[in-house]
């Protein structure tokens, strides 16, 4: 099944730390391999350590700044830089500027109904301090 996505007509997730707009997933695009996900992540905000078991996934930087961690590794993500994470790995995201930052989050393969699946992990060592040694 095609079908267009169009940004300003894509509704959007609200969290605290930004706003996730589900470009395609099983309950938009019916799809079974790859979840994409248009981040924009709030100044001083970000996606706090996590994992996603069974997926892989390339995080695409668009707009402003990121601070990327992928396990213990930090680098600063600028607009067309990207990284690839392997499924289970520990990761986080976070804009440290001041104004909106945004970003490509590309899953695969789909899990669940909605073909995302993330486990928490910022409360536990030693992510629960790691950016507090940087």
């Amino acid at each position: 099944m095609k079908k267009f996505i169009i940004r300003s007509e894509t509704p959007r997730e609200q969290l605290d730390w930004g706003t996730l707009g589900w470009l395609s997933h099983p309950p938009t695009t019916n799809n079974k391999n790859l979840t994409v996900i248009d981040v924009e992540l709030f100044p001083g905000k970000g996606h706090d350590f996590h994992k996603h078991p069974d997926q892989e996934e390339v995080i695409v930087c668009v707009k402003g700044t990121l601070e990327q961690w992928v396990g213990e590794e930090m680098r600063m993500l600028k607009p067309g830089d990207s990284v690839f994470i392997q499924a289970d790995e520990v990761h986080a995201s976070f804009n440290m500027g001041d104004e909106n930052a945004y970003a490509l989050a590309i899953l695969g393969p789909c899990v669940g109904e909605i073909g995302y699946e993330v486990v928490e992990v910022a409360d536990q060592p030693p992510w629960n301090s790691l950016r507090s040694k940087k």
